[in-house]
């Protein structure tokens, strides 16, 4: 009896070993991607956006199912906040880097992308921005960064193009937030406003949590300027509209895509009739997916998409193409097959130049009408 345990024993042990070695080689992947965005402060609205759509897209592709080398992968979406601040996103940056994730969607502003791009770039993590556009971000040298979205030297450029040509602007005023987005737009927009002969009568700086704009803005009116260029977010550039057309400014309020929200109306009021502004991508119905994501983002977060959510969707599906085309989770596998992307997606087609950048960038233009934001002209640049 003892000799029959001896043997049976044995052949237990292997079969428990061999169906416990089975579970762990058929067991999910579990591979997190990272997000970034302020969730908190004046523009937790464009965060949450953002954040929508990364996640929107996470939950499709765990619906249809991901298997990457023969094993199954279910992705984990790791929202953190920055509070559009650059020394808690180094923060935030680093704890994504301990969680382990495979890339990062994020940051929303350029002011805290640039400062967490060195974070992801010593760590070989593939970082895309749906929205930062300071020219800087791509810039550094980094294999990390790459954006979806065109850059303020193509922005500021395409607005001031826009208040020269179309609106016959000849005296401008110009107000940034000193930020790196605000104060790197406002920038661009007067090099080129400069270069069309344009005058440019004053360039003022606020700060991003500004609320009264009244001294600046009684200063501009006795300039008796046609424009007024502000450099900011919406959260400042709403109450700057307001504000102006409280004091009598009749001058159009131009912007760049920081301000150009849905939720400016609410922000401005009725003076959001009177700016016109930018975003550094196609414009939502304009996009070959545009409509069918709109009604899918609508249905899912019961709310209107504000701006850039389309754009961190894509950027979701971009990394796992990498994934899928390195047959890797391998980070460094992931960051290898980034050059060679040509993923056609909401947004239209997407490529890479050496910088990270987009090869073939657009610039929607707008107004608004009765508060509702309306397309102008399209930009190709």
């Amino acid at each position: 009896m003892t000799h029959t345990l001896q043997k049976v024993f044995p052949i237990a042990a292997a079969a428990v070993l061999y169906a416990t070695l089975a579970s762990h080689a058929y067991a999910d992947e579990t591979v997190k991607i990272g997000h970034v965005a302020p969730l908190t402060g004046g523009i937790a609205h464009l965060g949450k956006d953002n954040e929508n759509g990364a996640r929107l897209a996470v939950e499709e592709i765990n619906a249809k199912g991901l298997t990457i080398n023969g094993q199954k992968v279910t992705l984990v979406l790791d929202p953190q906040d920055d509070a559009a601040d650059p020394r808690q996103a180094t923060q935030v940056a680093q704890r994504l880097v301990d969680d382990k994730v495979v890339g990062v969607v994020g940051h929303l502003n350029s002011g805290t992308s640039i400062p967490a791009s060195k974070i992801y770039s010593d760590a070989g993590i593939v970082q895309i921005s749906p929205s930062a556009t300071n020219p800087t971000y791509t810039q550094q040298g980094f294999k990390t960064t790459y954006r979806v979205v065109a850059t303020d030297a193509q922005q500021g450029p395409a607005l001031a193009n826009y208040a020269a040509k179309s609106l016959k602007i000849k005296n401008v005023a110009i107000v940034d937030d000193a930020t790196a987005y605000g104060e790197g737009l406002a920038n661009e927009f007067e090099k080129t406003a400069k270069a069309l002969g344009l005058n440019v009568v004053s360039h003022d700086a606020t700060n991003d949590k500004a609320v009264d704009f009244r001294a600046i803005l009684t200063k501009i009116k006795g300039e008796k300027v046609d424009a007024i260029m502000y450099g900011g977010m919406d959260a400042t550039g709403g109450p700057f509209a307001k504000q102006a057309k409280q004091l009598a400014i009749t001058a159009k309020v131009l912007a760049g895509d920081g301000v150009c929200t849905e939720d400016l109306s609410k922000l401005a009021g009725d003076a959001s009739d009177n700016v016109i502004c930018s975003e550094a991508g196609m414009a939502l119905e304009k996009m070959a997916g545009g409509p069918e994501f709109s009604a899918k983002y609508q249905k899912r977060f019961g709310q209107p998409i504000q701006i850039y959510a389309p754009f961190t969707y894509d950027a979701v599906y971009i990394i796992v193409d990498a994934m899928k085309r390195a047959n890797s989770t391998d980070p460094a596998k992931i960051l290898a097959a980034m050059p060679a992307t040509d993923y056609k997606g909401v947004i239209g087609e997407t490529q890479f130049d050496s910088h990270g950048d987009l090869k073939s960038p657009v610039i929607s233009l707008y107004d608004y009408k009765a508060g509702k934001k309306t397309l102008l002209d399209i930009v190709k640049m």
